[in-house]
């Protein structure tokens, strides 16, 4: 799965349940919440103050080193 900014939080977490970890250190701790899991992370990073891309390059780095 390559993630972009564009992903949806929901089908990240659906596909690579481990990333939880990355939007747990960004402030995102309602993973659960139904908004939460149908936001894209682009939008989830503006509302939490954090650079998308810095957390889209984490996330596609530990799932490269997952495979």
């Amino acid at each position: 799965m390559k993630v972009t900014k564009d992903s949806i939080i929901g089908d990240v977490l659906d596909n690579a349940p481990a990333t939880a970890q990355f939007f747990f250190e960004i402030g995102m701790h309602c993973l659960g919440c139904p908004s939460a899991r149908g936001e894209s992370i682009e939008q989830a990073c503006a509302v939490h103050g954090t650079d998308a891309d810095a957390l889209v390059e984490k996330i596609n780095a530990f799932l490269a080193a997952e495979k």
